[in-house]
Order: C-alpha cells, then structure tokens, then sequence
C-alpha cells in the first residue's frame, strides 16, 4: 500500500513540478544525480508526505470508527460449484489486504505507464533510419580553420527563453523581463522563427541541461538506450560523434567549462573533459582555488554573482596566455523550482521566478559590459544561448502559453560573419553547433555537422526540411547507428554491465 502511493504521488509531484519531462530525462537524471542540488529532493519528499500522512490518518480514524461501531465478525461467502469460501471482511483478512495492495499498485503503475507514455519507450518495434539518412559526420567533412583564430567566450543561462521579452519585440510581457538580453539580441545576430526577436526549438533529447549542452555542441540528441541508462561511469561519453570542443582542441584552442555547481551531475564532466579536454572549473575547482569556503554551499553550489566575478578572474590569466580560447560557462539562478533569489535582487514582478530572470539579467549585462572594456573582445566572438526552455511546472501561470510559441533564446556578438537571413526561420538547437563554429570564422564544407546546419548559411535546417514534429518522432525512435556508432564501444560496455547485473 505505502510503495502504491510512494509511486503514484512522486509520479504526480515529477508531473506538477517539471514541465514536459521525458523518460530518457527522468532516467538519466536519476542514474546520474551526483552533484545534483538537495532543493528538488526536499521539495519532492515533501509534496509525498503532506499527501500520504493524512491518508493514513485517515485509515486511522475509520479503523477505530470501525471497532467502536462493529462489535462482530463480518464475513464475505462466495459460493463455487456449491462451496463456500468465507474471507473476513472485517477485521480484514490477509487475502483482503493483499488483493487491496496490488490493486492499489497496479493502479500507480498503471499510471505511470500512462503519463509518462512507456508504451512507445519500451516498444521494440519503433526503429528508425533517420541517423543513417540525415546524420553528417564531423570526423568526414572538411572543417577550415581562420588564419587569424578569435576566442570564444559561451555562455549558457539556464533555462532562458524568448518568452521574456516584451511584447514589441516578439516576447509575452508587457515590460520585458530581460532588457539587457533583448537589446543585445536586438543590436547584435538573433536567429528568430518570426519576424521579431526569437529562437530556437528544443528537439527531442534535448530539454535538460546536459542533453542541451551535448546537442548545442554536437548536433545529436542525449537518448538513452532501453537496456543501459549511463553515459559515464566507463571513461567514455558519446565516443562516435566529433564536437565543437574536439574542433576547437584540434585547431590549438585551450577550453573550458566553467560552473556553479558540480560538474559530475548529469555527466557534463565526463563530456566536456573527454570532447575537447575541456578544463573544468566548477564548484569543486571554486574551493580548491579558494574563491569559496570549503563548507559554502547555497543552490546548487554558489550563486551566479559569485560566478561572473570568479570568470572575470580566470578570463583576465586566461587572455594572457599566447592561445586562442574558449571559454564556456554555465549559469544556474534561474534553474526550476522558482529560481535563485539572491539579496542583490529587486523585486518588480508579481513572481519570484521572474525577479531572478530580471536580476540574472542584469549581471550578465555587466558581464557582457566588461568583456567589451578588455582588450582580447576584439578578436573574441560571444555566444549566449539557454541550455533548454524552463521546466518551471507553473511558467503557464506567468503568461500565454497558447499565444506564444516559446523557444531559447541566442545571440552571437562580433560575430566574424555576418548574414541577413536571421528571421523566419524554424531550427533546433542542434544549429547552434555549426552556426558557432561559423561565427568564428569557420568554412564548413556543406553546412551541416551533425543533424545541424549552419544557419548563417542559405541551406534548410532538418526541421525546415522534413519538420519539427517528424523530427522529433524520428528522434524519439530507436536507433541502431546512433546506439553502435554514436553511443560506439560504451553502448557495447553497457549492454555487457546489463546483461551481467
């Protein structure tokens, strides 16, 4: 009874508190969690016992009810071929709770089969050929490096999407809530799907951090295999596909992957450490050097203000050095479940999720701000884009979902290419790949890596070529040649550690 409702309400709290999760999200979070904040863990344990206390409360009460009222045995006699079978109705019987237990757990499950759509996860019968037609691999094509290389500067904001922006502008608000992203976009290289400021569709396989970040920089999805749900763990990550950070490496940049929290949550040490040999500085990194106490810890490690003066830290020793960089980051304030409010912060929205937006705009106004003061911006490219649209469950509550298509937001500042075919335009952030690539300066033998194009050129996106919702049906399918050549020898490692459990 108590595992029945221990899996109904949690499916319910991952239903009400996450917005669109998939299975493979669920699965790979949950099989990778290291580093992950506690916050979600507490809110979840919490959701669970306000609701299954006061059940059993309740059971409590009928039950002594039951015992002051009905003094006498009760019986149930069901009659087979002239037998009679007697079964306690009250008290209970043993076969009574038990076949009230099992349909009990029979309904949760049930329930999460359904909610979560397991049908099509598990159906053997859902192939698809989609990797082997429209998959452009890296390693073929050629790949033609500027003489005159310029840094990278990316910056990841968690969960940033165009919705944000004022209505004139293309977004749902009145007043904007990020007015320095806005302008920026507006003033520098904005991809849109309209005629104002836009951005880009998340495909399948790519609507959490680590998948955003690993189909922004390689052009494929993060799906998980039905018979093994660990990327790292075996030295490896996506073994078969050739990055934006193996590009960079191999054309002599020095990379790195700068973060709040830890970088052992959902593998995104293991895929930039072994796509690019990436130097990770993350929370961990943060105390080592110093920059933090060894027992602070707030969110999910430190908080973004922290972050951008630490990166004006490491950006300064870093442009010293005689070799072009990139230089990643990631930020986590406006991580769900309603943000991190910091004291700085002001409060000019009705939500506190949206204030955190609105303050988490600010600092990188600054940032941005900075970098243009220092002497390597004028041979360094930045790139801003979200990691994936919010999972915040409530964001239907901060505006029109129906009257606005929502998409993540990009810019590309100093760009070394310039280009007018920005607007109307449908892609995934499987572009972003190659787009960044060509924002440095890059020539890209027919414009696609991966499953993305590159959007500064005239050539179609998959999803102006065959759609979004085909592309994301094909995606959702099981792949041979994304499981044998992508996934390579840890697929094999996987299916082994499987089959031996």
């Amino acid at each position: 009874m108590t595992l029945a409702l221990v899996i109904y309400f949690v499916s319910n709290y991952i239903n009400e508190a996450f917005y669109n999760i998939t299975v493979d999200q669920l699965i790979y979070s949950l099989k990778s969690a290291e580093g992950t904040s506690t916050t979600i863990f507490i809110d979840g344990a919490k959701y669970v016992l306000e609701r299954i206390v006061p059940i059993y409360l309740f059971t409590l009460f009928v039950i002594i009810i039951f015992k002051k009222l009905i003094k006498t045995k009760t019986y149930l006699l069901i009659s087979i071929r002239n037998k009679e079978i007697k079964f306690n109705l009250y008290p209970f019987s043993k076969i009574i709770k038990f076949l009230f237990a099992f349909i009990c757990l029979f309904g949760s499950i049930n329930y999460v089969y359904k909610e979560f759509n397991l049908a099509n996860y598990f159906n053997p019968n859902r192939k698809t050929q989609f990797f082997e037609v429209y998959y452009t691999d890296p390693k073929n094509i050629k790949l033609s490096a500027p003489k005159e290389k310029k840094n990278l500067i990316y910056i990841y904001v968690e969960s940033l999407e165009t919705s944000l922006f004022s209505s004139k502008n293309g977004g749902n608000f009145e007043k904007s809530v990020i007015p320095n992203l806005e302008k920026l976009a507006k003033d520098n290289i904005n991809f849109s799907y309209n005629k104002k400021l836009g951005g880009a569709s998340t495909p399948f396989g790519s609507t959490w951090t680590v998948a955003g970040m690993v189909s922004s920089t390689s052009g494929v999805p993060l799906k998980v295999p039905i018979d093994g749900n660990l990327y790292s763990g075996y030295g490896e990550f996506l073994p078969g596909v050739y990055t934006l950070g193996d590009t960079l490496k191999d054309n002599g940049y020095n990379n790195y992957l700068m973060i709040g929290s830890d970088a052992n949550f959902g593998g995104r040490k293991d895929y930039f450490t072994y796509h690019g040999n990436y130097e990770i500085k993350d929370y961990n990194y943060a105390k080592e050097k110093g920059y933090i106490d060894d027992d602070y810890y707030v969110w999910w490690g430190y908080e973004d203000s922290k972050l951008f003066e630490f990166a004006k830290k490491e950006l300064t020793e870093i442009a010293s050095k005689d070799k072009p960089f990139n230089f990643t980051m990631l930020t986590t304030d406006t991580h769900f479940t309603d943000g991190y409010l910091e004291s700085s912060c002001g409060n000019n929205f009705k939500y506190k999720y949206l204030n955190v937006y609105n303050c988490s705009d600010n600092m990188i106004g600054e940032f941005i701000t900075w970098i243009k003061k220092q002497d390597f911006y004028k041979d360094t490219t930045i790139v801003i884009t979200g990691d994936h649209l919010s999972m915040q469950a409530n964001i239907s509550d901060m505006f029109d979902e129906d009257r606005y298509a929502r998409s993540v937001y990009n810019v590309y500042i100093n760009s070394s290419i310039k280009t007018k075919n920005t607007n109307n335009r449908d892609f995934t952030t499987f572009d972003f790949y190659p787009t960044t690539l060509a924002s440095l300066g890059f020539e890209i033998d027919g414009n696609r890596l991966g499953l993305g194009t590159n959007l500064f050129s005239e050539r179609q996106t998959l999803s102006e070529e065959i759609g979004i919702d085909k592309l994301n049906d094909e995606l959702s399918k099981n792949s041979k040649y994304y499981n044998n050549r992508l996934l390579g020898e840890s697929y094999k490692k996987l299916k082994k550690a499987v089959s031996s459990e």
